[in-house]
């Protein structure tokens, strides 16, 4: 008896592994009469490192935002883990361990930095949230800045708060909206060794990025939006031979 549930419990395990992390089928979005994503299909395996690119107002931001629940309506699937989430509230989403870096940050300014990290409760009570140490281990800036305020923080410490405090929560799939944006060389490079940290870790990564340097050797896949669409999928191992096509959508 104790066999057959052990085998049982391995094949649920087993069963669990090969759910993607994220799965969308057929989604649109609006913003009120703003028709935005027009049939988006991607998946995420766990583990994974995916990327969306496109020229702005391809609809990369709209499509991170629709998995939250951001937007106005949505039709479609979205599914996080194997469950259906399009009909659920944002908070909700949350506590199925999403994480969202938005591009604007987020950040409290008036709470000091140590303050904004201990700010947010778990998504769930069975999430692993990463200790202070861990995350000053990752972003030794922030342990030296930890009484600042975030008024007082650089561009790049921000970002590296606004990251840090979704690990806090004990979110494995994190939305990362143009995390290196207009940030310094030196910080962009510290941003790519948390992701690569990260998915050592085993969480799941979808970045929207216009700095495709920064992307291009992070990803393991890469989707291409154009108009609200899906028009280019492939994996890290084919991005040489898509150049050719990534300049002509992209202008890479």
């Amino acid at each position: 008896m104790n066999t057959v549930t052990e085998r049982e419990n391995t094949e649920v395990s087993g069963a669990a592994e090969s759910t993607p992390a994220l799965a969308i089928a057929g989604l649109q979005a609006w913003y009120g009469e703003s028709h935005i994503l027009h049939g988006v299909d991607l998946t995420v395996g766990r583990g994974e490192v995916v990327t969306l690119l496109g020229r702005n107002g391809a609809g990369r931001t709209t499509t991170l935002r629709a998995i939250m629940g951001l937007t106005g309506r949505r039709t479609g699937s979205i599914q996080i883990g194997g469950r259906e989430t399009i009909g659920m509230a944002t908070h909700r989403i949350a506590h199925c361990g999403v994480g969202y870096c938005p591009e604007e940050r987020g950040i409290f300014s008036s709470l000091s930095c140590e303050e904004n990290l201990l700010l947010p409760p778990p998504v769930s009570r069975h999430a692993h949230t990463m200790s202070l140490d861990e995350i000053y281990q990752m972003f030794p800036n922030l342990k030296e800045r930890r009484q600042s305020q975030g008024t007082r923080l650089s561009g790049g410490e921000q970002q590296m708060l606004a990251v840090a405090r979704i690990l806090r929560t004990g979110a494995n799939l994190l939305l990362l909206d143009e995390i290196s944006e207009g940030l310094a060389p030196v910080i962009v490079q510290t941003l790519a060794r948390m992701i690569v940290a990260l998915k050592a870790r085993g969480y799941t990564i979808v970045m929207v990025e216009q700095n495709f340097r920064f992307a291009a050797p992070l990803a393991d896949r890469f989707y291409v939006m154009e108009h609200g669409r899906i028009v280019e999928h492939f994996g890290a191992a084919e991005l040489e031979s898509k150049m050719p096509v990534l300049h002509d959508l992209l202008g890479v």
